[in-house]
């Protein structure tokens, strides 16, 4: 991959401006927002550009009113047709509305409630089909032919790559001496939309701007894809980043992708988990997963320090039950929730004791479980199963300390 490549396949700058007249109707100019906690881990100015605040809560609004506010009078008669299991079928049902175009929508069935509420509500026919997203992009297809319906992608297309590139543009406007930008790759739609304006601009002004993409590690297509030289299909893992999990790169994403994006990383589930926890705290942010993958990168050292760097947080569409499972998970990988357990004499007031030591370190237990099951225990042993809520590894190590030195052996479950 070069830094500054000199052609790039898709969009032009000039296509890309004109995408930014069709979207100006419909989105907003998301904020930037300064984070001094990822700035002190970079060592260099961090800002978050934030999509998840933008209309339908994603950056998917963008490409799919590009494509379809391209459309001619005929096709916009015929509908239009989509698959996906949230950002996307939004940003084609609220486009549809706003030009007046008929929408049908497949998605799986389990999608979380509110996205397919939403959906529904921008005034899409919903369609459930199969339980993984491959089963509805083969019904849309399907769909497609024997309707005559136009069938809008959620990557793969020339116009969709403009309208994703219009964030570019907000970029270089909002951050003029913006140096680095890390953004979330699914199939590639942002990644190449961005990409290719922040390059081409760079190549005009004689400057450099790194691009750097981020995969779950548990959908990473695109590592596999560049090394054989071609888009690839992988097989998805489990991954809380649903919105970036796509098993093959776009043809025309890929060929940007390679040739415009220096560096692709990979960040894990516990990463992930914990950048959206501290968005959550320290940037009053509610982003979801796939969204947060950029800042899990910075966090984990996936990102050197190179000069003003954004972060692009893409989406905020999270149901409220999955965030609290990853609240849960974000604090347990933080070591701010410990799960013990602890072998005691079957006696009275090993509770009070143990419950006392923990006190005595400022811990906050939320959940006792006394029981005489446990496995390995001994006939006179009963097993204590406390969840404590800590401030961090350290204080987690003074809990355990305390109860090591009180005689305790803790089996530690973080």
């Amino acid at each position: 991959m070069t830094t500054t490549p000199v052609t790039l396949a898709g969009p032009t700058l000039d296509e890309v401006h004109a995408a930014r007249l069709l979207v100006q109707r419909v989105a907003e100019t998301t904020p930037i927002e300064t984070s001094r906690y990822l700035s002190d881990i970079l060592g260099a100015t961090v800002l978050l550009k934030c999509e998840n605040l933008q209309r339908t809560g994603s950056y998917k609004i963008r490409g799919a009113y590009t494509r379809m506010a391209r459309l001619s009078e005929e096709e916009r008669a015929r509908g239009v047709v989509a698959a996906s299991a949230g950002n996307h079928a939004q940003g084609v049902a609220f486009a549809a509305r706003e030009l007046g175009i008929r929408a049908t929508i497949f998605m799986p069935i389990g999608v979380a409630l509110p996205k397919l509420q939403a959906t529904r509500d921008y005034g899409a026919e919903v369609v459930l089909r199969g339980h993984s997203v491959s089963e509805p992009l083969q019904a849309a297809a399907e769909y497609a032919e024997r309707t005559g319906a136009v069938y809008i992608p959620p990557f793969d297309h020339p116009d969709v790559v403009a309208g994703q590139g219009t964030l570019g543009l907000e970029l270089l406007e909002q951050v003029p001496d913006l140096e680095t930008v890390v953004i979330p790759i699914g199939g590639g739609g942002l990644a190449s939309g961005v990409a290719g304006v922040l390059k081409r601009r760079a190549a005009d002004e004689g400057r450099t701007i790194r691009v750097i993409g981020v995969q779950a590690a548990n959908a990473a297509a695109y590592p596999i894809s560049l090394a054989a030289g071609e888009p690839t299909n992988i097989t998805i893992g489990s991954t809380i980043a649903d919105g970036i999990a796509v098993a093959r790169p776009g043809a025309l994403n890929f060929a940007i992708i390679r040739d415009a994006v220096d560096e692709v990383v990979t960040v894990e589930e516990d990463d992930i988990a914990q950048a959206m926890l501290v968005l959550l705290e320290r940037a009053k942010l509610v982003v979801e997963p796939a969204g947060a993958v950029g800042v899990a990168a910075v966090m984990q050292g996936k990102v050197t320090a190179g000069g003003t760097t954004v972060v692009i947080l893409s989406g905020g569409n999270i149901d409220p039950l999955i965030m609290e499972r990853v609240i849960s998970h974000g604090l347990a990988a933080g070591e701010r929730y410990l799960k013990l357990r602890i072998p005691l004499p079957d006696r009275p007031g090993q509770l009070a004791r143990t419950s006392e030591i923990v006190a005595s370190q400022n811990a906050n237990v939320v959940e006792v479980l006394h029981t005489r099951h446990g496995t390995g225990l001994q006939i006179s042993q009963v097993e204590l199963e406390l969840h404590i809520e800590t401030r961090g590894p350290e204080h987690a190590d003074q809990v355990l300390g305390a109860l090591r030195d009180a005689g305790y052996e803790p089996r530690v479950d973080f």
